[in-house]
């Protein structure tokens, strides 16, 4: 919004001309998000202290994990909070494909931050019943499918996949149910990451680059031919989102470092799982997404085979899931997995981008 009045007075100050640049206001906007977290982080994890807004810990959970009963949670109103002022300040909001990105970041948190305010009125962990969450879930997600079915041209319901340079089906209207599986299925993979210190928000940071590269190509005309990779008009406005959300994880990260200060909670996995899903369908990487997410996708099947293994066997496959939970209880140390999680995490995401150009 600040753009529109800002770009009419460049002809009597010509440096204004920069705001024009993806790259500059994409840097400035990570870094109002990065020093809006370090700023006003403290102030609102004494409030959130005030209000006895405290994570409940799952009792059969490692043992390690009972002393941060009572750590504030609902962190993720740092990022979203901190995104918004940034998006006001240097985001082009006159894009279409910036609502769409902006609502349901909103939207997925809005969801997040009903589950955490009930599992602190509870006092437990248990929040929404898990049928409300998927239905307000899928509400959103069909939402944001239909918006983007009607809107996004004839070319968005076309399926890339890593490899290969054009596109293999067109899903025509089933592009709807595949989206909405996928938005949902990466909003839950994403918040079912969250479950050690620091881990998504690291993890977040290496994904969210990915993506600004992946967006800034696929809305350049020249870049996009060069790779062979589908040219979205008006995709690059989503670079600048996409930097600003590497700001707050980073700042957030700061205050959610081990031993965490503050826990992500559901409001900021939930708003954050839902936008990558979200980008990744505007930009045509449905499939890559799950490569540049990996680490992800393996914590949500972890999570099935765990729960269809017991109902189908009465036996567990692992000690408990989701998976970094089975190797805290596999005797490594909470940071070490946390480490390790972010270096495959970085393997996932450097496989991603070199799917590029080899099609």
């Amino acid at each position: 919004m600040l753009l529109e009045f800002i770009y009419p007075l460049v002809k009597y100050f010509t440096p204004f001309n920069v705001f024009q640049y993806l790259s500059f206001r994409g840097a400035y906007a990570a870094l109002v998000t990065l020093l809006v977290c370090f700023t006003f982080g403290p102030r609102i994890i004494d409030a959130l202290k005030r209000l006895k807004v405290g994570q409940a810990i799952r009792e059969d959970g490692p043992a390690s994990h009972l002393v941060k009963s009572g750590t504030p949670t609902m962190g993720g109103i740092f990022i979203i909070v901190s995104v918004l002022i940034s998006m006001f300040l240097f985001m082009d909001l006159s894009n279409w494909r910036v609502h769409l990105a902006l609502g349901a970041f909103t939207a997925f948190g809005v969801i997040g931050f009903v589950d955490d305010y009930l599992k602190v009125a509870k006092g437990n962990s248990d929040g929404l019943p898990a049928w409300a969450k998927l239905i307000l879930q899928f509400t959103v997600a069909i939402a944001v499918m239909l918006i983007l079915y009607f809107t996004g041209g004839e070319e968005i319901t076309k399926l890339y996949i890593p490899f290969f340079k054009n596109p293999v089906l067109d899903l025509g209207v089933l592009f709807v149910p595949f989206g909405v599986l996928l938005i949902v299925g990466e909003s839950n993979a994403v918040n079912f990451s969250d479950g050690l210190d620091g881990l998504l928000a690291g993890l977040l940071i290496l994904v969210f680059i990915t993506l600004t590269i992946l967006t800034y190509l696929s809305g350049r005309a020249d870049y996009s031919s060069y790779l062979g990779i589908p040219y979205i008009v008006g995709a690059g406005e989503l670079t600048v989102f996409c930097l600003a959300v590497t700001g707050a994880c980073i700042g957030f990260l700061w205050f959610n470092a081990h031993p965490a200060e503050v826990f992500m909670g559901d409001v900021g996995s939930l708003s954050l799982g839902g936008v990558i899903a979200t980008i990744s369908l505007i930009i045509k990487k449905e499939i890559l997404i799950l490569i540049i997410g990996g680490v992800f996708v393996l914590e949500i099947v972890s999570v099935i085979l765990q729960v269809g293994s017991f109902k189908l066997r009465k036996k567990r496959i692992f000690k408990m899931a989701p998976l970094h939970h089975h190797f805290e209880l596999s005797g490594w140390a909470e940071t070490k997995v946390v480490i390790r999680f972010w270096i495959l995490g970085g393997l996932f995401a450097i496989i991603a981008l070199s799917t590029l150009k080899i099609q």
